[in-house]
């Protein structure tokens, strides 16, 4: 695909020439690096039209790095200049060059950057904590250092205080103390923060660099510091991290966004995406951990940072050694891994399943329900399963919390994100009663041929009845390890092959990635079960109940019905 035609300014930027070389496959890179490169040059053809709302500033692209490699000095190893790598450059040009048209205010409101670990994600973090306390024209700029303990927290915040001590022209400005970096000119400050912090009251904060999101386990941070921002002209949020082992934290769901995004998913709204910014190094799917010739695709300063030496040393060292080795492919190629032998899915078959397909479609086809209704205090689910071939499944899901449920905010979800987007429906009181889940069957006939409903006949007596009084035929689906490893395998093969396509449902993605299987018998059968009490299932649940009865009532045969089109391939 040829270059954009742009302005020699930006053409002779390191920038624009790490894109270029990534795009034309001179510097070997994965494909969520060739994507973000290939969307900054996009965008750089599209600013062209009048009509687009942004365009790349590339004076305001180079303030905050030519700021770093002008006035800081590194505080580790034997350099004696800051000198920012070429993929730094590129970020910290997409971060602040992409404007408004308007208003000349940043695009981005948000960041994520992955790569692996010593690649120097902390010198550049804290050369833009420094940057926006001074330099980002806001007065009385808060920036704040956060991670998930004080310690992490205080990481970043160090290097912060340490940058503007080795720094002749910093040190005179800045006031730094145990707890706080001050820079008096513009009124501004640095702290760090952890989850852990007592209060947030009275923030407004202009800058959030959040760091190693892999180890936050809820939103319940993220969400308040991004809410401090909203009196602010162009706050910032920096995600900076590795990839980790928590499969059901913010950053399996910011990863999976970022996917999304970088894919051009269609049901991404576009000012949302638009104001996303996702840089993602990683070895590719296809990639052997072992071979060392791939892993300059998750560390981008390899050769200079990095040694390849050094690193084919320590995987020697690590790999028979489980948890070492898994580690290493985590924190240096940039893999989610979980060394759970019993987990259902991993993070890259869950990815396989991220596809879309326009839901009007459907309309009149046949499906088959299943619901969950295992407590009627904690959350309930319903499902239709759509066949469209005999390997591949369509899937809508829904889900049912009490209001007292919600508010014990056990679970640490984004309870009222989720009930906006309509994966979840709040209901008052202290339980879900089964007219919701019957109401919700009810309008769904209404769309769809429901053609049978698989439920546990253990629970839900009242519900039950209600359905087929109605109308509906309903199969019992006994929940033991003889009634269900089968169904089990047969849904975890579709899972493998990327045949379980639910339209990037994230409340739906959270459910698998909380399914572990529970060994019954030297046989082989095996039941599932939650990782703990509150990491729910029941969407999983409501699924192999509709699926067994699939597999009973059609396993030869898939119904006729009117034909759906092609699949959007999103991931």
């Amino acid at each position: 695909m040829p270059l954009p035609q742009v302005s020699q300014e930006i053409t002779g930027s390191l920038a624009f020439q790490f894109a270029a070389d990534v795009t034309s496959g001179k510097i070997v890179s994965g494909k969520r690096r060739i994507q973000c490169c290939q969307r900054f040059l996009d965008d750089l053809e599209k600013s062209k039209d009048a009509n687009y709302p942004w365009e790349f500033d590339i004076d305001k692209a180079y303030y905050p790095i030519n700021f770093m490699e002008r006035f800081m000095v590194p505080t580790k190893g034997a350099y004696s200049k800051m000198e920012l790598q070429p993929w730094q450059h590129f970020v910290e040009a997409n971060l602040y060059g992409w404007v408004s048209k308007k208003t000349k205010l940043r695009r981005f409101r948000e960041g994520l950057v992955i790569v692996g670990a010593g690649n120097g994600k902390s010198t550049m973090v804290g050369g833009n904590a420094n940057y926006a306390m001074s330099k980002d024209g806001e007065r009385g700029a808060e920036v704040y250092c956060l991670a998930n303990s004080r310690d992490q927290a205080k990481i970043i915040f160090d290097e912060c205080g340490a940058q503007i001590a080795a720094s002749p022209a910093l040190s005179k400005h800045f006031r730094v103390t145990k707890n706080a970096i001050r820079y008096e000119k513009t009124g501004s400050i640095l702290k760090p923060l952890a989850s852990d912090a007592r209060t947030l009251a009275g923030l407004n904060v202009h800058m959030a660099v959040f760091d190693e999101v892999q180890d936050f386990n809820t939103w319940k941070l993220i969400n308040a510091i991004k809410a401090k921002g909203k009196k602010r002209r162009q706050p910032l949020f920096l995600y900076i991290t590795t990839l980790g082992t928590v499969l059901d934290g913010p950053l399996a769901d910011l990863y999976m966004l970022g996917c999304s995004i970088l894919d051009g998913a269609a049901a991404i709204a576009l000012r949302a995406a638009d104001r996303f910014f996702a840089y993602i190094d990683e070895i590719d799917e296809g990639d052997e951990p072992d071979n060392p010739e791939c892993w300059g695709k998750a560390n981008p300063s390899l050769g200079v940072l990095l040694q390849l030496d050094d690193l084919i040393d320590e995987w020697e060292r690590c790999k028979a050694i489980p948890a070492e080795r898994s580690n290493f492919i985590n924190q240096q190629l940039n893999v989610f891994t979980n060394i759970d032998e019993l987990s259902l899915l991993d993070m890259p078959t869950i990815k396989k399943n991220n596809r879309e397909l326009p839901v009007d479609e459907f309309s009149g086809c046949p499906c088959y329900g299943g619901f969950d209704f295992a407590e009627s205090e904690d959350f309930v689910s319903a499902n239709l399963e759509f066949p469209l071939s005999k390997s591949e499944i369509f899937v809508l899901e829904h889900t049912w919390v009490p209001e007292k449920k919600m508010k014990l905010d056990n679970e640490k979800l984004d309870w009222r994100d989720l009930e906006r987007e309509g994966l979840l429906t709040i209901v008052p009181g202290e339980y879900v009663r089964g007219e919701y889940v019957f109401d919700w069957f009810k309008q769904m006939s209404e769309l769809y041929q429901i053609l049978c409903i698989g439920y546990d006949p253990a629970k839900a007596y009242g519900l039950v009845r209600d359905l087929e009084e109605n109308g509906f035929a309903l199969d019992a689906v006994r929940q033991g390890e003889l009634t269900l490893t089968a169904p089990l395998d047969d849904l975890k093969e579709r899972f493998l092959d990327g045949n379980v396509i639910h339209n990037n449902n994230r409340l739906f993605n959270w459910y698998l990635r909380n399914v572990k299987l529970t060994k019954r018998s030297a046989g082989g059968t095996y039941l599932p079960t939650k990782r703990n009490r509150y990491r729910k299932i029941d969407g999983f649940a409501c699924l192999l109940n509709s699926h067994t009865t699939y597999l009973r009532k059609a396993a030869t045969q898939i119904p006729s019905g009117k034909a759906v089109s092609t699949v959007i391939t999103v991931t």
